[in-house]
């Protein structure tokens, strides 16, 4: 990966981005795609745009949501103490004895408090109500001069790189995919393209997928490609049989089943052999559970496909992914669209 996408993708990951507050992320997505898209826009619900070739008659609208998973305050009590509520699939257990960032009229840090095993430890199932937040604040009165209820915490963990061309961070879920898009449509710069590329950076998905139905809406695309990550299996306690078998290191990963538009697979799969470039399934037989669900059903229905990328210890403050991964990810998706005509024909039955 080249020096200026490394610094991209750390600048995407130094910044926090809980749903529904994405704005400095999206801010630095559009500095970036501002110097190589053709055209770049924003829109009521937060969305970045980035444009190639934008009067091209058939549209593909690439997304990558940028936000994470957070909590939010919901109580502060007369010794400020913080209580929080879940914002999207955050793990209360993974969050005890944690440090974490308070994102108030400042970012403050604080400590998910939990009892010591000298007097009993933890015990049964933990919820986001049994937590509370020590920001050191004695009192209501003072904490409520820096925070308040609604304010968004994260856990305090930007990234490393480590063996293997690795690398930990939180919130690789999904801003590795806001990322992907970016680098595929700076890749596109300067070749001849049939389509209009319509690269997103989407918004709410970790809560209510909001972003993907305003995308979709607005652009009205030909097809649509959710770039999000997906389950790796290659670590212990994971069941092959109920997981399948995914590897970090091992190549994109294209979802099937019902929601998928298998000639759009079959366009991966031609690009990949264009490359020969190694290929992973995962089974979405009834809904994907990303962007993709919600794209589908816009407009007239739009046709789409999920290109995942491998991670390991989904929503949890430390994710892993491999950078090879990333880069076969952002190769596959620029020669597939490389690939397209000026009118594809994605009909599962022609007559």
């Amino acid at each position: 990966m080249k020096k200026e996408s490394k610094e991209f993708l750390e600048s995407l990951l130094t910044t926090y981005s809980p749903s529904g507050s994405e704005e400095e992320l999206q801010g630095k997505w559009l500095d970036y795609v501002e110097q190589f898209a053709d055209k770049i826009e924003t829109d009521l619900v937060g969305n970045a745009y980035g444009i190639m070739n934008p009067d091209a008659k058939f549209k593909v609208l690439l997304t990558g949501h940028g936000d994470e998973i957070s909590f939010m305050i919901n109580y502060i009590d007369d010794k400020g103490m913080i209580s929080v509520v879940k914002s999207g699939g955050i793990n209360p257990k993974l969050a005890l004895g944690s440090r974490v960032r308070v994102l108030g009229k400042e970012t403050i840090v604080g400590i998910v408090g939990v009892t010591a095993e000298h007097h009993g430890g933890a015990k049964g199932e933990i919820k986001a109500e049994d937590l509370f937040i020590d920001c050191g604040f004695t009192s209501k009165e003072e904490a409520e001069k820096i925070v308040s209820v609604g304010d968004h915490v994260l856990y305090a963990f930007d990234y490393d790189y480590m063996q293997n061309d690795t690398i930990a961070a939180r919130g690789l879920d999904n801003r590795t995919g806001s990322f992907i898009v970016a680098e595929v449509l700076k890749a596109l710069k300067g070749k001849k393209l049939n389509v209009g590329v319509y690269a997103v950076s989407t918004v709410n998905e970790e809560t209510n997928t909001g972003g993907a139905y305003f995308a979709a809406s607005r652009v009205e695309p030909n097809m649509a490609i959710a770039c999000d990550v997906t389950f790796a299996t290659d670590f212990p306690k994971m069941d092959p049989k109920s997981h399948g078998t995914i590897g970090l290191g091992k190549g994109p990963v294209l979802a099937k089943g019902s929601p998928i538009n298998k000639a759009i697979n079959e366009k991966f799969e031609q690009a990949a052999l264009d490359l020969d470039m190694k290929l992973q399934y995962e089974l979405t037989p009834r809904s994907t559970g990303t962007d993709a669900d919600r794209m589908r059903l816009t407009g007239k229905g739009v046709p789409v496909a999920l290109v995942s990328l491998p991670l390991r210890y989904m929503h949890s403050p430390s994710e892993l992914v491999s950078m090879k991964d990333i880069d076969e990810e952002i190769e596959l998706l620029v020669k597939m669209i490389e690939n397209l005509g000026e009118f594809e024909d994605l009909r599962p039955i022609k007559r």
